[in-house]
């Protein structure tokens, strides 16, 4: 009998809330009203685009896996490698299929998501520079896909994408050291990445006129991130790298409660908060990076 578990491991579960919750923040961003259910699509969308995109992760690392995680699924031999490069292609076939019943611009936005997800995976994953840059642009068309429910919003708010871009590379940049241990400059890179990221949050909620409901979800977001961080600036070995990388990921959950309160959606963003909780138990049955 087929186990699932193996397989579920491939996808990340715990990752997949957090693309989650980079579609409602794109919603909220988007001034959407979430009169409707029709958005579903787009939850399903990125489901399968990110869950396919970190198989695939999985499915062109193997070799190297091999050698330092024999523990994952494809390497310890209990998902074949032809089964899991069939359900990465597939959940990104989905994703996109998904997108594109919604509407033609998410389509549009889902096909470059997953080109990018195999540019990463195949070419630009092992650079110093281009991997953390084409990861964060994946994060990135996440939030746009979330704003493609109303493709009107992207002339004004298009640029926020960039932020995740930010976001995401400070942590890609930090986790290509988490096996053999890294550099302080490199950590002090991803600390100085991360406050830009928070300070441009509580200038968009200033200007939105919503900074006293933001601070709280920010301040979160600076504990959840900064505690590990530190940890690892004062240590950087391996072992403290990955708990900061996997505390940056699971916290991605809180940044996009920030945008959805930054924008004045509290419903939505206290519904994307409690998304934290379900991560997070999830980080501890299946790994984050």
């Amino acid at each position: 009998m087929i186990s699932l578990k193996p397989y579920l491991q491939l996808t990340r579960p715990a990752n997949l809330v957090t693309a989650v919750a980079d579609i409602l923040a794109g919603m909220a961003i988007a001034s959407f009203t979430f009169s409707n259910l029709s958005p579903f699509w787009l939850i399903l969308s990125t489901l399968g685009l990110y869950g396919g995109g970190v198989v695939m992760n999985d499915v062109f690392d193997a070799k190297l896996d091999a050698v330092e995680r024999p523990e994952r699924p494809i390497p310890s031999g209990k998902v074949k490698l032809a089964s899991a490069a069939l359900l990465g292609i597939s959940l990104l076939f989905f994703g996109i299929l998904a997108a594109t019943i919604f509407s033609f611009q998410s389509g549009v936005v889902a096909i470059g998501i997953g080109i990018l997800t195999i540019i990463y995976n195949r070419f630009a994953k092992h650079h110093a520079f281009l991997g953390p840059l084409t990861m964060g642009m994946c994060r990135g068309g996440n939030l746009i896909l979330g704003m493609s429910v109303l493709p009107i919003s992207f002339e004004k708010w298009g640029w926020i994408s960039a932020i995740p871009i930010a976001y995401i590379f400070a942590i890609t940049m930090i986790s290509q050291d988490e096996v053999h241990g890294g550099k302080k400059r490199t950590l002090y890179t991803a600390a100085l990445l991360y406050l830009a990221v928070l300070s441009v949050q509580l200038v968009i909620a200033v200007n939105k006129g919503n900074i006293l409901l933001t601070i709280p979800f920010v301040v979160l977001h600076a504990w959840l991130i900064g505690r590990p961080l530190l940890n690892a600036i004062h240590n950087p070995i391996g072992p403290l790298i990955g708990k900061a990388v996997k505390a940056g990921v699971i916290s991605l959950i809180v940044m996009n409660a920030s945008w959805c309160m930054a924008f004045g959606l509290w419903p939505v963003a206290l519904a994307v908060l409690a998304l934290l909780p379900i991560s997070m138990r999830l980080a501890k049955l299946f790994a984050v990076t």
